[in-house]
């Protein structure tokens, strides 16, 4: 049933009562969806891929230094003190502390003393950076109505069309929204969006109408696109299954029993995030796969193909993931890629990169290698001091590639235990207990 009404205000339990139905494809067969759980005893290694930890690393700083841009556009002075930022680095992810990492960056934050205390720092922005975030605004505003899809998918995902404000937050950088976006975004789609209360009572931002042209997964819209258009068309008819792109680690693709693993579980009907799930078995193989394609439908509305374990951690009731959901990523190592780099929990999507490079990446992750370039410049002329720094011109028609990119995903096996997925990996263990 589709759902459409107009400036109304629904209970969950309506909103819960038109979640898109069920549907297994007809030509599935009932010994498919009875698995057995044999696929859990396949003994894999995991494999640290340095290219896009390399990724994660830099991006770490970058995402860093556009929040601290963010926090002083938002402060009512203009500036921040030493004070109030000393103890925000476990906040931006840093292992160094706030004000060093200012003080590399004189292309974007201006340090001068206080006006009435002379020996406490502060910072604002430079031209340069008040530039950046201009064009940051312009983006934002000319790709707004891709933004509220995006939105709008996240929220059609959840079961109870519900997400905390304070996981929105978590998730601006990765999602692509505006650092404002309850107060912009929100406002501007009134049809589609409105405040309300979680279940657990906080301040939650709420789907207002289901939007059915939405509800298509960016697996279904890849197999539509692809070379494997037939297959899709048998998909959309109830005959097969629709298979998750793999890029396993080298030298897995040779293992029969991982072959095997990936053809049963390919051959496993998909579900749609967009669909309910209410009936599955929650220890089914079909749950599983079903739980594979919401991390992957999730990962691939991110704009940078990845996010943190912990903020998907927040969202596991609503997204109806396993409690272990973590083992996911490192079961299925030609789907995702588990990180611990940066001293946390990294989960990306193996597909949104090819030879360490983004596919098809957003405006905005275009302006934010643009960003990461002014970044560099300052930190390579930070000893020469800042009038040494030569004339930045920079428009939204620069190409500049960014230095961060690998031509080459280089892959190391790392030991982990008995490499036995079923009674758990090092790895999964200290996920498990962050």
């Amino acid at each position: 049933m589709i759902f459409k009404t107009q400036n109304s205000i629904l209970s969950v339990e309506k909103l819960l009562s038109l979640k898109r139905p069920h549907k297994v494809p007809s030509g599935a067969k009932a010994n498919t969806l009875l698995q057995n759980r044999w696929i859990t005893r396949v003994r894999l290694k995991w494999v640290k891929n340095r290219g896009l930890d390399h990724i994660i690393d830099t991006d770490t700083d970058l995402k860093a230094a556009c929040l601290l841009k963010d926090a002083i556009k938002r402060s009512s002075t203009g500036f921040l003190t030493a004070n109030s930022v000393s103890d925000w680095h476990k906040l931006l992810g840093l292992t160094v502390p706030v004000i060093r990492f200012l003080r590399r960056y004189p292309t974007l934050f201006h340090e001068f003393p206080h006006s009435r205390y002379a020996n406490l720092p502060c910072f604002r922005l430079t031209d340069t950076a008040l530039l950046l975030d201009s064009l940051e605004q312009k983006i934002h505003l000319t790709y707004e109505n891709d933004t509220m899809e995006r939105l709008c998918r996240v929220l059609m995902m959840m079961r109870t069309r519900t997400v905390p404000l304070q996981s929105l937050h978590s998730l601006k950088w990765d999602l692509g929204l505006p650092d404002n976006f309850e107060k912009i975004l929100v406002p501007k789609f009134s049809d589609d969006f409105r405040f309300a209360k979680t279940s657990s009572g906080v301040a939650g931002l709420q789907l207002s109408r289901w939007r059915e042209e939405f509800a298509v997964s960016e697996l279904e819209k890849s197999n539509e696109k692809s070379e494997m258009g037939n297959e899709y068309r048998q998909f959309k008819s109830g005959q097969t299954a629709l298979a998750f792109p793999m890029n396993f680690p080298r030298g897995y693709g040779a293992q029969k029993k991982v072959r095997a693993w990936m053809d049963e579980f390919q051959k496993l009907p998909y579900i749609s995030p967009y669909d309910d799930s209410r009936n599955i078995d929650p220890n089914s193989e079909l749950m599983e796969k079903r739980a594979v394609g919401i991390l992957h439908e999730f990962l691939s509305l991110t704009i940078h193909k990845k996010t943190k374990r912990n903020y998907l951690r927040s969202l596991r009731e609503e997204l109806n993931l396993p409690h272990k959901f973590t083992r996911l990523f490192t079961r299925y190592p030609g789907i995702f890629y588990l990180s611990l780099k940066c001293k946390t929990t990294t989960v990306t999507l193996k597909e949104g990169y090819q030879r360490g490079k983004l596919v098809n990446p957003h405006p905005l992750v275009n302006l934010r290698k643009k960003f990461y370039h002014v970044m560099r410049m300052g930190l390579l002329y930070r000893a020469k001091g800042v009038n040494m720094i030569p004339p930045l011109n920079i428009s939204l028609d620069d190409n500049i590639e960014n230095e961060t990119e690998q031509e080459e995903t280089e892959e190391e096996e790392i030991e982990t235990g008995d490499e036995c997925y079923e009674e758990t990996s090092e790895l999964e263990d200290e996920s498990d207990e962050e």
